[in-house]
C-alpha cells in the first residue's frame, strides 16, 4: 500500500531514489546492486508490522498507535483516505531520513528531458554529475539516461537501415562510431561509481544506527517497567534516552515508521503509566501542545500557498518535526489534535492530487499531439515520389515532424513505451520506402560512375596533347557528355569532378597560351594579306582565258599560303572574295565554274575552325537543293496543262526556267559533294 501511495507524492518526480535494483540495461550491460538492506540478526528479527508490546494470553491488550485510535491485535486494518495521505508523507520522510541527501532533489527542477537533443542531454548529464550530493540528482540522471538511450537507439537504427540499403550485398557487420555516446557512457559510469561509493558508506551507518535505536527502545521499555518506585531517576533516564535518540542518526527506510512508532508508544506509555508530578507533566504536555498547535496553524496557512509542491515539502518537514522532535500531549486531546492535523494533511494532499491531475491532462494533450504526428509520418510512409528533389522535400517533412514529436512533451507513463514504438515504426517504414527508391537509382548511379570515369581517363590523355585542333573538339565533346550524364554515388562525386575539372582546366590553359603565340602569326598574316589585297586590286586580265584563269587560281593559292588571320579581322576575306567575283565576271567563264571557284575559296576560310561552320553550310546547301527540286517539280507540273499548245511563249519561258533551275541544281549538288568530301577528310584527320 505504501508503495502505491508513494508513487503519487511528487507529480514532477515519479522515479526511483536509486535504492532499488535498476531493471533497465545500462550502457555497458553491468549494473551495481544498489539495494541497501542492513543485516539483521535473524534470531531476534525486528517486527515490521506490529508495535512491539508484551502480550499475555490471559489479558490481551490493545496496541496504541500515533493517531490515538485503538485496534484489536491481529484485526484487519482498513486505511482511510486521510490515513493514506498521512502514510504517504510518512513514507517520504522515512526515505529522506534514511538518506538526508535526498532532500536536495526538490531544489533541482525536473526538466522534460524528452524535448532535448542528444547533445543537450549529455551537457545536462555532465552538469548533474558535478553535484555534491549525488543522490539528490539520481532521478534526474535516470530520466536523462532514458531519454538519451531512446534517441540514440533510434538514431542507430536509422543509420543501420541506411547502411544496408546502400550496401545490400555487404557481409560486414554494421558499425558506427559515435563519440557522443562514448562521452555519455563515461559520464554515466562516473555517476554510477559515485553512487556506489555513497551506498557503501551509507549502508554501514544505517545498520549501526538501527541497532542504536532498537537498543534505546529496549532501554525505554525497561525504564517504564522498572522505575515506578523512583520517578526522579526515571525522568533522568528518560531525558538521557531522548537526547541519545536525537543523535542516533538515520536508519533504513523500511524500518523507520516501525521503530519510531515503537519509540513513541513507549514514550507516551511512560507518561501515562508512571505517577509523575502532575504539575511537571502538565507543563510538558502544555509545551508540546503549543508546538503542535503552531504546526497545525502553519499547515492551515500552507493551504493558501500558490506553490503547492513547495507547501507540500514543508508539510513533510512539519510531519517529521511532529513525529521526531515534539513529545506527547495529554491523553484527553491527543486524538482530537491528531485528527485535526491529519484532516489538514488530507486537504493538502487533495490539492496536490489536483495539481497532479492537471499534469495528467497536459500529458494526455501531449499524447494527442504525438499521435497526430505519428499519423502524419504513417501517411508520408505511403507516399511514393520519383525524383531526388521530391525525396529531399519528404525527408525535410519527416525531420520537422521528428523535432515536433520530441518537443511535444511527456505522455502518460503507461502509454510512453507504446507511443515511442509507434513513432519508431512510422519513421522506419518511411525509411524503408526512401531506401527502396535510392536502391533502385543506385544501379543508374553505378553506370554513370563508369561513364564519367571513362571521360576522366580520356581527359587525362588529352590534357597534354599538342594537336590543339583535334584535341579541342574532343575536349568540348566530352564536356558536353559529362553534363548529360546523371548523378554518381556521393562518395565518388567530389573526387571524380575534381580530377575531371583539373584535366580540362590544364588543357584549356595550355590552349590559351598557344593562342597567344598564334595571334602574333595571324596578325602578321593579316598584314601580308592586306598588302597582297592592294596588289591584287591592280591586277588586270590579259584577255587570254586560259592564262587569266591560271593567274586567278595562282592568286587564290598565294592568298591561302599567307595563312589565317585573327577572327576579328576576317572581313579581309570578304574583300578578297569580292575582287575574285569581279575577276571571274571579266573572265567570262561559265557561271557554274565561277560559282564553284568562289565556293571552294569560301570553304578554305573554314579550315581549322569549328566543324559546326561546315555542318551549317552543308545544311544550307541541302535546303537549297530541296527548294530547287521543289521548284522544278512545280514548273514541270504546270507545263502539263499546255502539252497541246505549239509555239506558246509561256510554255517556252517555263521550259527555259526549268533548264535554268536544273543548272542551279547541278551546281548545288556539286557543292554538296565537295563539302561532304571536306567533312570526311576532317573527320579522318581527327581520328
Amino acid at each position: 500500500m505504501s508503495e502505491e501511495l508513494n508513487d503519487n507524492l511528487m507529480p514532477e518526480q515519479n522515479g526511483s531514489d536509486g535504492m532499488e535494483n535498476q531493471t533497465e540495461d545500462n550502457p555497458q550491460n553491468t549494473e551495481v546492486q544498489e539495494t541497501v538492506t542492513p543485516e539483521i540478526d535473524q534470531e531476534n528479527p525486528v517486527p515490521d508490522t506490529e508495535v512491539e508490546v508484551s502480550l499475555t494470553a490471559e489479558n490481551p491488550v490493545e496496541t496504541e498507535v500515533l493517531s490515538g485510535e485503538t485496534i484489536e491485535a491481529n484485526a484487519p486494518i482498513e486505511v482511510t483516505a486521510q490515513e493514506a495521505a498521512v502514510n504517504a508523507i510518512a513514507d517520504v520522510n522515512a526515505e529522506e531520513s534514511e538518506d538526508v541527501t535526498l532532500k536536495g532533489r526538490h531544489d533541482i527542477p525536473m526538466q522534460d528531458y524528452d524535448t532535448l537533443s542528444m547533445e543537450q542531454l549529455v551537457a545536462q548529464l555532465e552538469s548533474l554529475v558535478q553535484v555534491e550530493h549525488i543522490m539528490s540528482v539520481n532521478e534526474h540522471v535516470e530520466e536523462v539516461r532514458k531519454s538519451f538511450l531512446a534517441k540514440f537507439h533510434h538514431f542507430i537504427d536509422e543509420k543501420r537501415d541506411e547502411f544496408y540499403a546502400e550496401n545490400p550485398d555487404s557481409t560486414e557487420d554494421f558499425q558506427y562510431d559515435f563519440p557522443l555516446k562514448k562521452r555519455f557512457d563515461l559520464l554515466y559510469n562516473q555517476f554510477r561509481d559515485l553512487k556506489t561509493k555513497h551506498f557503501k558508506s551509507l549502508q554501514n551507518a544505517l545498520k549501526l544506527n538501527l541497532e542504536k535505536r532498537e537498543a534505546l527502545v529496549e532501554e525505554l521499555k525497561h525504564v517504564v517497567a522498572n522505575s515506578s518506585g523512583n520517578i526522579a531517576q526515571a525522568l533522568k533516564q528518560l531525558n538521557d534516552i531522548r537526547e541519545r535518540w536525537k543523535n542516533a542518526g538515520p536508519i533504513p527506510k523500511d524500518k523507520y515508521n516501525h521503530v519510531w512508532n515503537n519509540y513513541h508508544f513507549h514514550l507516551e506509555n511512560f507518561y501515562d503509566v508512571l505517577h509523575l508530578d502532575r504539575e511537571a507533566r502538565d507543563l510538558e504536555f502544555k509545551n508540546n501542545l503549543d508546538q503542535k498547535q503552531r504546526i497545525i496553524a502553519r499547515v492551515q496557512a500552507l493551504l493558501d500557498e500558490t506553490d503547492i509542491n513547495k507547501a507540500f515539502r514543508e508539510l513533510q518537514d512539519l510531519h517529521r518535526i511532529w513525529k521526531e522532535e515534539i513529545g506527547p500531549v495529554s491523553k484527553e486531546v491527543r486524538e482530537e489534535l491528531w485528527q485535526q492535523f491529519s484532516a489538514l494533511t488530507k486537504q493538502m494532499h487533495d490539492k496536490r492530487e489536483s495539481l497532479a491531475e492537471s499534469f495528467r491532462i497536459q500529458e494526455t494533450e501531449n499524447l494527442q499531439k504525438k499521435q497526430a504526428i505519428i499519423a502524419q509520418l504513417e501517411q508520408l510512409a505511403t507516399e511514393k515520389v520519383n525524383t531526388h528533389a521530391l525525396w529531399i522535400n519528404q525527408i525535410a517533412k519527416v525531420e520537422s515532424l521528428r523535432n515536433a514529436f520530441f518537443a511535444a512533451g511527456k505522455v502518460p507513463a503507461e502509454l510512453n513505451e507504446a507511443t515511442w514504438a509507434a513513432f519508431k515504426l512510422a519513421v522506419r517504414n518511411f525509411n524503408v520506402l526512401k531506401n527502396s527508391f535510392y536502391k533502385d537509382i543506385k544501379r543508374d548511379q553505378s553506370d554513370n560512375l563508369s561513364r564519367k570515369q571513362a571521360l576522366v581517363v580520356k581527359a587525362n590523355e588529352l590534357k597534354n596533347s599538342e594537336d590543339f585542333e583535334k584535341a579541342t573538339m574532343i575536349m568540348k565533346q566530352i564536356q558536353e557528355e559529362w553534363k548529360a550524364i546523371g548523378h554518381v554515388p556521393r562518395k565518388f562525386s567530389d573526387s571524380l569532378w575534381k580530377e575531371f575539372k583539373e584535366a580540362c582546366n590544364l588543357y584549356f590553359e595550355r590552349l590559351k597560351d598557344s593562342k597567344k603565340e598564334e595571334n602574333a602569326v595571324e596578325i602578321e598574316a593579316f598584314n601580308q594579306k592586306k598588302a597582297y589585297l592592294e596588289q591584287l586590286r591592280t591586277f588586270e586580265l590579259s584577255g587570254e582565258h586560259k592564262s587569266d584563269l591560271e593567274a586567278i587560281k595562282a592568286h587564290i593559292d598565294n592568298w591561302k599560303g599567307l595563312g589565317k588571320v585573327p577572327f576579328n579581322r576576317r572581313h579581309i576575306e570578304g574583300k578578297f572574295n569580292k575582287i575574285l567575283d569581279a575577276l571571274f565576271e571579266k573572265l567570262s567563264t561559265s557561271k557554274k565554274e565561277g560559282e564553284m571557284n568562289r565556293f571552294t575559296s569560301k570553304l578554305d576560310t573554314f579550315v581549322g575552325d569549328d566543324r559546326r561552320k561546315l555542318d551549317n553550310e552543308k545544311l544550307f546547301i541541302m535546303r537549297k537543293i530541296d527548294e530547287v527540286q521543289q521548284e522544278i517539280f512545280q514548273l514541270e507540273n504546270n507545263i502539263q496543262f499546255f502539252q497541246n499548245s505549239k509555239n506558246n511563249p509561256i510554255v517556252n519561258e517555263v521550259k527555259k526556267s526549268i533548264e535554268r533551275h536544273k543548272g542551279e541544281l547541278a551546281t548545288w549538288k556539286d557543292k554538296l559533294k565537295h563539302i561532304n568530301t571536306l567533312i570526311k577528310q576532317n573527320k579522318e584527320s581527327a581520328e
